[in-house]
């Protein structure tokens, strides 16, 4: 019974993750009026699941590392109970956030379930382990994008012809050069690709920490329920990404685009769990500030989901660890 409990959990998961996280590469692509919604939506997903089956053979780090293993005791991260609290505070915070339009990371929201499901069985927590492979690079992760987003686009804006975004209407928008909307889709698409590679493994640790199914079945799995749940529900959190964070036109959304996909696929070679949705969000941040174009309330309200994304998680998933040890 708990197996199959685990399986729905870690399945309810990637669906939320899905839909949170699928279209993150084209929000700017949509925000800059390059393609329609529905379009960047199915490239969006096209994208994620290459990248999650590539995954299978590119991130067997990855899938170690979110197992909980070296965490907390051997023998509980790989214990049902263990995994099934863990994907279910992390899919209760993803799904909550999603539903209220906010671009979170299931990173985070896993991290989070790792710690509260742990304090909840009494273990001691490795924080050494935690701040090195886990809490450093998902704080250094945006700052660093943001950062090379400001100076990127700052000297691209120099470089390529370009009309201001704010104030134009989509037409307008429309009428960036040929070789940078497609360098822009370009950049989308490998956005979306290096998040299946990073997200999946993740997800399928959770599967596979306890023995439901085989690496290669978790991948696979993870990924197609990633792309129903980016089909079905994207719309809310692309609004925000797309349209709120700040003005997009060609140049800022390309430029945002390769840093985020340079950091997320480089992260996944070494290794590191890296959000994409911190990297992305910390890439619009950059650009949109070098063409001065943030809206600073949407940034703050964003910011501000990050922060309770972990403790949520961690007592959804605490909590869960409880019930489970009164009903075993």
């Amino acid at each position: 019974m708990i197996l199959a409990l685990l399986a729905g959990a870690a399945l309810f998961l990637a669906f939320s993750n899905g839909a949170n996280d699928n279209f993150k590469g084209f929000a700017t692509v949509w925000g800059s009026s390059s393609l329609s919604y529905r379009t960047a939506l199915l490239l969006a997903n096209a994208a994620t699941l290459a990248g999650g089956v590539v995954s299978i053979i590119l991130a067997d780090g990855l899938i170690k590392q979110f197992s909980g293993k070296g965490l907390v005791d051997d023998g509980l991260a790989a214990s049902a109970p263990f995994a099934l609290s863990v994907a279910g505070g992390a899919s209760a915070t993803v799904a909550l956030a999603t539903r209220l339009g906010f671009p979170v990371s299931t990173t985070h929201a896993i991290m989070g379930g790792l710690i509260g499901a742990g304090i909840a069985s009494g273990e001691v927590i490795a924080f050494g382990h935690l701040g090195q492979q886990f809490i450093l690079p998902l704080l250094s992760s945006p700052i660093i994008s943001a950062s090379f987003a400001l100076i990127a686009c700052w000297v691209a804006m120099r470089i390529v012809p370009r009309r201001p975004a704010v104030g134009l209407s989509a037409a307008h928008r429309r009428r960036e050069p040929a070789a940078l909307t497609v360098a822009h889709i370009a950049s989308a698409f490998t956005i979306c690709f290096a998040r299946g590679v990073n997200d999946t493994p993740k997800l399928a640790a959770l599967l596979l920490g306890a023995g439901v199914l085989g690496a290669f079945s978790s991948s696979l799995a993870i990924a197609l329920v990633m792309v129903v749940g980016g089909l079905i529900l994207s719309r809310r959190v692309a609004e925000t990404m797309s349209l709120k964070l700040s003005e997009i036109d060609g140049v800022q959304g390309t430029v945002a685009n390769l840093v985020t996909s340079t950091v997320v696929l480089g992260a996944s070679a070494l290794s590191l769990p890296v959000s994409t949705t911190h990297v992305s969000v910390g890439s619009i941040i950059g650009s949109g500030k070098a063409a001065n174009t943030l809206d600073l309330s949407t940034v703050r309200n964003v910011l501000l989901s990050w922060v309770v994304t972990l403790p949520v998680a961690m007592a959804s998933a605490a909590l869960i660890m409880w019930l489970s040890g009164i009903f075993a």
